[in-house]
């Protein structure tokens, strides 16, 4: 059946952004909407340059027979610097301030707009590395693994401090822990990563950096590569933190008990990806 350009332009959009870092051929849309591969060239321009515009992402156009279009999510400097002011003044909440002078992240990772946020923000940073997987530790990392898998179009793996049974035969590392330094243990199911996988690694919180660390060791154990680690937050730590090169959204740079006040700034990100620019 025959579309209207305004009806095809709406669900072209959508199939793009439902398929992210996948090529389309322009023979499927000309064939899902009956048009000629002309028409469907001019659609892909107009939501190209909207994509462009309003910092939805990049619409690469593939020329020849075996080309097409792929969709690469993205987000503009203004929108991530907005988003990240606006998750600082939430995380300075005081009531966010648990005993122990824990940080109380759940109820901000347990929303779905903010998870599309944190999952567009990771993305964009890795828009031009080649990333197979995308890597975290149960469980509190779990949903933002999830998000930005969904933006690269890859894999996520959950990393356990515990076997199941359901998981099969796993791979176990041992790690020291950045902040107790005690050593734990970290287990991942053979049939989670392939051999020699490109890896992101994400977390919601970092201090000391061991679980990171760990999670490095048991890439390692897959002959695999590390990409880059991104965490939604780190925390102050005075000693020397395990791993050096990583990003954070945001930074919980003091936190006082007495008071009851939380004093949060953003994190590296911005500068690793806009300001070097």
């Amino acid at each position: 059946m025959k579309t209207r350009r305004s009806d095809r332009l709406i669900d072209m959009t959508r199939y793009l952004l439902e398929s992210p870092h996948t090529l389309i051929s322009l023979t499927f849309f000309a064939d899902r909407y009956e048009s000629a591969k002309s028409s469907i060239s001019e659609d892909l321009a107009i939501i190209k340059r909207t994509f462009k515009l309003r910092g939805i992402g990049i619409l690469e156009t593939i020329p020849g027979a075996a080309g097409g279009a792929r969709f690469i999510p993205s987000i503009s400097e203004h929108e991530a610097r907005e988003f990240i002011a606006e998750m600082t003044t939430e995380l300075s909440e005081q009531d966010r301030l648990l005993p122990g002078g824990y940080v109380y992240l759940s109820d901000l990772l347990g929303r779905p707009d903010v998870l599309r946020k944190v999952g567009r923000v990771i993305a964009r940073q890795y828009i031009d590395k080649k990333i197979d997987a995308v890597m975290t530790v149960a469980t509190k990392g779990v949903p933002i693994a999830q998000s930005v898998s969904s933006y690269l179009n890859v894999p996520f793996v959950i990393v356990r401090r515990d076997s199941k049974i359901t998981e099969g035969s796993t791979v176990s590392v041992n790690y020291v822990s950045g902040s107790s330094e005690r050593i734990e243990k970290m287990e991942l199911s053979k049939r989670s990563l392939k051999r020699g996988s490109h890896v992101l690694v994400v977390d919601d919180f970092m201090k000391g950096g061991g679980t990171v660390n760990g999670m490095r060791s048991m890439i390692e154990e897959f002959e695999s590569e590390l990409v880059g680690i991104t965490v939604f937050a780190e925390g102050s730590f005075d000693g020397q933190r395990m791993v050096e090169d990583y990003t954070s959204l945001l930074k919980v740079d003091q936190v006082n008990t007495i008071d009851k006040t939380i004093k949060v700034s953003p994190g590296n990100y911005l500068e690793k990806v806009f300001d070097k620019n």
